[in-house]
């Protein structure tokens, strides 16, 4: 059977020394049994995953040509194999609560929303070892003070310790992308729940990472900013400078003036 087409805004990556490296990446300590490997593709990542007795693998892949070339090729792996969306998988529903862990060569298309979906079951998901757009993966991996940190930076390391582990270049790929790649990991961290409105703690992130160039006293204006809250020190920088600890604190602040 030959491989499957390239397209849905894929780039299938080829070298396999890269592959074994970025599985490599992934550290289990979390004690998830599950990894789910997100469009699989080829199966260049897969191969090394089945050599692993610490985890069972399991694929969601959108493309059914990918699925019918996994299920020939793995056939062990085929009851595992799931046809469809990342984006609409109910992963509760699909291991039944359990914890799992996550890799893959995200596209780079959708990157963004596949991490807002961690973040809706990070309850869940222990893990995340993945590679994607550089620009981005620098993003979610940049600290206070950068120029690229940003509303994903944050929530995403509100409860995940996040690193950048290396760069991969376009000529590894097949069609070669026009930018580099990069391999960042995401590992959960302890905070069950932050000390704080969760809900309201997200709109003031995405609220001032809009404005990024004001002041949060100002970018925040837009949803009310409340009149107490006017001589808080922290409305004078802009939101790139806070850290996620900082924007708790902001937040609690926040809830206090709402209590009756």
């Amino acid at each position: 059977m030959v491989k499957p087409k390239k397209h849905l805004g894929q780039h299938f990556l080829t070298d396999l020394s890269i592959a074994e490296r970025i599985v490599d990446q992934l550290c289990l300590h979390r004690g998830y049994t599950h990894l789910v490997e997100i469009g699989a593709g080829t199966g260049v990542l897969t191969d090394f995953l089945l050599k692993s007795e610490k985890f069972t693998t399991h694929i969601i892949e959108i493309d059914t040509e990918s699925v019918q070339y996994l299920q020939k090729h793995y056939p062990e792996l085929a009851p595992r194999i799931t046809e469809g969306d990342f984006l609409n998988t109910d992963l509760g529903a699909l291991f039944d609560q359990q914890p799992i862990g996550i890799i893959g060569n995200f596209p780079y298309n959708i990157s963004s929303q596949i991490f807002f979906k961690v973040l809706d079951h990070r309850q869940q998901v222990q893990e995340v070892v993945c590679m994607l757009q550089k620009e981005v993966a620098e993003r979610i991996a940049a600290g206070p003070g950068s120029k690229t940190y940003g509303i994903l930076s944050v929530l995403l390391q509100a409860y995940y310790d996040i690193e950048y582990k290396f760069t991969v270049p376009p000529d590894v790929f097949d069609p070669p992308p026009k930018v580099h790649s990069g391999v960042i990991t995401l590992v959960r961290n302890e905070v069950e729940k932050l000390d704080c409105d969760e809900k309201l703690f997200k709109r003031i992130v995405k609220q001032g990472f809009n404005n990024r160039r004001k002041t949060l006293r100002n970018a925040l204006k837009s949803i009310q900013l409340p009149e107490a809250l006017k001589p808080l020190e922290l409305l004078n920088k802009r939101a790139e400078q806070l850290s996620v600890a900082d924007f708790v604190t902001l937040t609690q602040a926040w809830e206090q003036t709402l209590e009756p």
